[in-house]
């Protein structure tokens, strides 16, 4: 034995004793094993746990929407009657037929009420930040939101003269 650590070939393989160089003998080429070529761009073990998300989400909405039928089938609620089918709203039946038309002023101060809710909506968060940003752009930003209210303005306005906010 040499020193610590020095090892014999024949110490690591002593079930079968290393060749003596000879004639007659031939060094093995060694194996190499060739794993199956993977494509870098499309690994599909990176799209698991999306696919899993999609089938549970698959299945509860399922659930969801399924479970409620057999329930209802299971529980009598599928029996139609004269006051099942009959329409309740707001507290009172309905008494004039549901598809008449409306007046177009419904729609318009509902368009309105859309219009200066978002308003302020996006004021609310803008008053909050606009002096935070210093410097140019917080009066990049008060000129930009002045523009808007001014838009916003000038629609109040023209809904005004057209008498869209009086109601008969």
């Amino acid at each position: 034995m040499g020193r610590a650590g020095d090892v014999s070939p024949v110490a690591i393989h002593s079930h079968r004793p290393m060749p003596l160089p000879g004639r007659n003998h031939r060094p093995k080429a060694p194996v190499i094993h060739f794993a199956p070529a993977r494509n870098p761009l499309f690994d599909p073990l990176q799209y698991l746990p999306i696919l899993l998300f999609l089938g549970v989400a698959l299945a509860l909405s399922t659930a969801f929407v399924v479970l409620p039928i057999i329930v209802g089938r299971l529980t009598g609620a599928h029996k139609p009657s004269p006051e099942k089918l009959s329409e309740y709203e707001c507290g009172f039946p309905a008494f004039e037929d549901p598809r008449s038309q409306f007046d177009v002023r419904f729609y318009l101060v509902a368009i309105l009420f859309i219009v200066f809710d978002l308003e302020a909506a996006f004021i609310y968060p803008w008053a909050v930040s606009v002096f935070k940003f210093g410097g140019w752009a917080s009066w990049t930003a008060w000129i930009a939101m002045m523009v808007f209210i001014g838009e916003l303005a000038l629609g109040l306005v023209y809904a005004w003269k057209k008498g869209a906010l009086e109601w008969e």
